[in-house]
């Protein structure tokens, strides 16, 4: 439709009000266009087509996640969703995709969010991480701050905390600690989130969270600023062996846990 209106990439972007690579993501499939921005793109390439319209306003239906009942953070998981890599500093708390039901559900309680359908949710994500055709490599550098506060009780966290180390088993995930003693380190203040995507035309995604919403952007320069940060916060962790002794320790140590446990 574009081409034969004698739009290029660069011209029906600028005129749609669009970065390049994301209309690139939306005519590719990686993302979804909007009703209003199918009929804007029809009147841009002068055509008219009402099923297509039909075909966007049902693609457009409550995603997995949505349906899930998240709303906020919405955007971001359909992008994980096509994702194929996804570095994570974590800072604040376990990364979702690694999280149990009971921790997930304390820390949503504790945020006045309701827990109904969160460990199907949980599940969806997780599952990637041993998918066939579809799989999801994650990188995570957690503060050990993060292992040690208790959410939820001391059972809920020997159980997050035995489930993080068994996660290192998987070919798919690596986890390293940046151990409390390291002091202060770059992006202290923050948890971001890198994602990289199996067609190498797509730029990586960067996305941060905060108390009051979210940045997400593929700027070039951002991008480059936090893989340079994450690169050197891989350097200052712990490494994969230790980063799994220290988990399990704590895990029977200060969550009251035993040896027994690691091997269920």
């Amino acid at each position: 439709m574009r081409e034969r209106s004698g739009h290029t990439l660069v011209t029906a972007a600028a005129e749609l009000d669009k970065t390049r690579s994301a209309l690139q993501r939306i005519e590719s499939g990686q993302t979804k266009a909007d009703v209003h921005l199918a009929r804007s793109m029809m009147d841009l390439y002068d055509c008219r087509d009402l099923d297509l319209v039909d075909e966007v306003r049902r693609a457009n239906q409550p995603s997995l996640y949505h349906s899930y009942g998240f709303k906020g953070g919405g955007s971001y998981l359909d992008v994980e969703a096509e994702a194929n890599h996804v570095d994570e500093l974590a800072t604040h708390a376990i990364p979702g995709i690694l999280q149990t039901d009971q921790y997930m559900r304390s820390l949503f309680g504790a945020h006045g969010y309701s827990a109904k359908k969160h460990g199907d949710f949980r599940a969806a994500r997780h599952a990637r991480l041993t998918s066939e055709e579809h799989p999801l490599t994650f990188t995570t550098v957690i503060d050990e701050a993060v292992l040690l506060r208790e959410v939820g009780g001391l059972d809920v966290m020997r159980q997050q905390l035995l489930h993080i180390a068994a996660a290192t088993t998987l070919p798919t995930v690596k986890i390293l600690v940046l151990p409390l003693k390291l002091g202060a380190y770059p992006a202290m203040p923050g948890s971001f989130n890198l994602l990289r995507f199996p067609d190498p035309e797509f730029p990586d995604y960067l996305y941060i969270e905060h108390v009051t919403g979210t940045i997400h952007t593929e700027d070039n320069a951002e991008v480059r600023k936090a893989r340079l940060i994450f690169r050197k916060l891989l350097s200052l962790a712990l490494g994969p062996a230790e980063s799994v002794a220290l988990i399990e320790r704590l895990a029977m140590e200060a969550f009251g846990g035993s040896s027994d446990l690691a091997k269920e």
